[in-house]
């Protein structure tokens, strides 16, 4: 079982998203998501994140380098994994978890429950005030095909944690993971960073998140 610390940020108050992207890149390190569980599904974008937090915020940077990227999806809490897509599962209790999903143009899904088949959405307005900025824009797209490199960076603020008690993320022990997919695309894939032992793709497997610490 892989395991992640994240580091604390002090940021200048009123800091602008580029400004905590900034912040991010000098003082964290990339991490991989590079695990190929699903033999059918060989093929791997290449794929590193960062992440840290301020005790009140996650931040969070993806880079992803692919052959083909969809942006089709346009509603809150759609069916984002179709699209070229980023995704971070918490469990911030080790019973319940809620799955951030973002597509490539940084639209969301977010929902909490214990398992794939019970989950309750976040309320969209709270997941709306997750700020995203990709380097594809915010406008929606079908299929391209060719070389293409993108960047995410997005930050999560603690109301997002809608059905939970948490009043801080200093020092929180948790369990995650961090996943690519794209399954509308020619190439649908399933890259995880903790690795997860089903015999179909399957994210909704809390028993195989990894462990995180926030500093």
């Amino acid at each position: 079982m892989k395991q992640l610390f994240i580091k604390k940020l002090e940021p200048a108050k009123n800091c602008t998203l580029a400004e905590a992207a900034h912040l991010l890149e000098k003082q964290t390190v990339t991490n991989q998501i590079d695990t190929i569980n699903w033999p059918a599904f060989s093929y791997k974008p290449q794929i590193t994140f960062r992440i840290g937090h301020t005790g009140s915020e996650i931040w969070l940077k993806f880079y992803v380098a692919e052959k083909h990227i969809r942006a089709v999806e346009t509603r809150t809490n759609g069916e984002v994994h179709k699209d070229s897509c980023v995704e971070f599962f918490i469990s911030p209790d080790g019973e319940n978890y809620y799955n951030f999903e973002f597509s490539c143009i940084g639209v969301t899904h977010l929902a909490f429950g214990p398992g794939r088949g019970n989950r309750r959405f976040v309320d969209p307005a709270i997941v709306e005030k997750i700020e995203i900025e990709s380097t594809l824009g915010k406008e929606n797209f079908d299929t391209k095909s060719g070389k293409f490199e993108w960047e995410m960076m997005i930050r999560i603020p603690l109301s997002c944690f809608q059905f939970s008690k948490i009043s801080s993320l200093n020092g929180l022990k948790a369990t995650a993971n961090f996943y690519k997919c794209a399954d509308g695309t020619p190439e649908p894939h399933f890259v995880t960073w903790n690795p997860v032992k089903t015999e179909n793709p399957d994210y909704h497997q809390p028993e195989f998140f990894g462990k995180i610490q926030f500093e």
